[in-house]
């Protein structure tokens, strides 16, 4: 079954990050990928963010958190804009003309709408493709990826639960994409 992975390997995942960045220069595209990796939020959401959700222009600042209610479950959300994703962003944005509070943060090309969910997926295929990574990257490993991760470093699934605004842990679960060796490393550290 071809489902969507989060990328475990950080090596890939730097090589992902900075493939438009230092391969293929994008700037866009690059902060697409740090942004997406950072706020776990749903490639659909993602595009419709504006500059006014994560700069304030008044005081020249990055926000602390993106507030945002979800197309699909429509909770809203509030996530910390981590260090990674103001570089990723701030390098962008630097690299843009004067930049408007509704201006959507990843314009597709015409400028005046989001990026599509299809361009997007595109972008996301392209560089894992150069980069002879696993073909079951998507947009959503973007969104599984933080949480693999977060998991990986201690985080308890329950707090996953809530970040993911899941409706049970069986999905949280699935999305943290345990595999077999996972399972075994626990075995393998708990030796009572």
């Amino acid at each position: 079954m071809g489902t969507t992975q989060p990328i475990r390997d950080l090596k890939e995942l730097k090589e992902l990050e900075n493939y438009y960045y230092e391969t293929k220069q994008n700037l866009r595209n690059y902060a697409m990928i740090c942004l997406g990796v950072n706020c776990v939020l749903r490639i659909s959401d993602l595009l419709q963010l504006r500059w006014g959700d994560v700069y304030d222009f008044s005081s020249e600042k990055y926000r602390y958190h993106i507030v945002v209610k979800e197309h699909k479950t429509e909770k809203w959300t509030r996530i910390a804009l981590n260090k990674n994703a103001v570089i990723a962003l701030d390098q962008y944005k630097k690299s843009l003309p004067p930049l408007q509070t509704d201006s959507y943060l990843f314009p597709g090309k015409k400028g005046f709408a989001p990026l599509s969910r299809s361009q997007a997926y595109r972008i996301i295929r392209h560089a894992s493709e150069n980069l002879n990574l696993d073909k079951h990257i998507s947009c959503h490993s973007l969104r599984k990826t933080f949480g693999y991760h977060a998991w990986k470093n201690g985080v308890s699934p329950v707090v996953l639960m809530d970040i993911y605004n899941h409706s049970s842990f069986h999905v949280t679960k699935r999305y943290l994409g345990l595999e077999q060796e996972d399972k075994d490393s626990v075995f393998l550290q708990i030796n009572l």
